[in-house]
């Protein structure tokens, strides 16, 4: 098993094509939420995934600042249903994180996390900066890190 980190134009078919297709997966389909998946973000955005025997089983997209905030930001965050609770969710934002402070040379990073997911990614340093509030009827919170 191997991370990847590969701008939209270095993507393989293959590669676009799983990633496409696992993130319908997971935010279409097991969260029950008909929205526009593919946004035309992607081909602007960085893309961190793991793949096992050819699956991706772990992603995030980093969107450089400019693309949906004045920031840096993380999103599409997933981690395949049968490999959940390895470890790997921590290791791909730990990661991410690494590349954008490193690779982008950014220091704020914003995202929009589910609100459940609240204190996972408190314990990467980002805080709440909005209150809970409906995203494709799913409760979401605007959280900020700045290092």
């Amino acid at each position: 098993m191997s991370w990847n980190i590969k701008k939209f134009d270095e993507l393989t078919n293959r590669e676009l094509y799983n990633l496409l297709k696992e993130r319908t997966l997971v935010f279409v389909v097991e969260q029950n939420c008909p929205y526009l998946e593919v946004d035309g973000k992607d081909p602007f955005s960085y893309h961190l995934f793991k793949e096992d025997d050819g699956e991706i089983i772990a992603y995030l997209r980093i969107l450089p600042a400019g693309v949906s905030y004045q920031e840096v930001s993380i999103g599409r965050v997933f981690v395949k249903k049968e490999f959940r609770g390895q470890g790997l969710a921590e290791e791909l934002i730990k990661k991410g994180l690494e590349f954008i402070q490193k690779e982008l040379n950014e220091t704020t990073v914003k995202i929009q996390a589910q609100d459940y997911l609240r204190k996972f990614y408190g314990s990467f340093g980002f805080q709440a900066i909005s209150e809970t509030y409906l995203e494709d009827n799913i409760p979401h919170v605007d959280m900020l890190l700045q290092k």
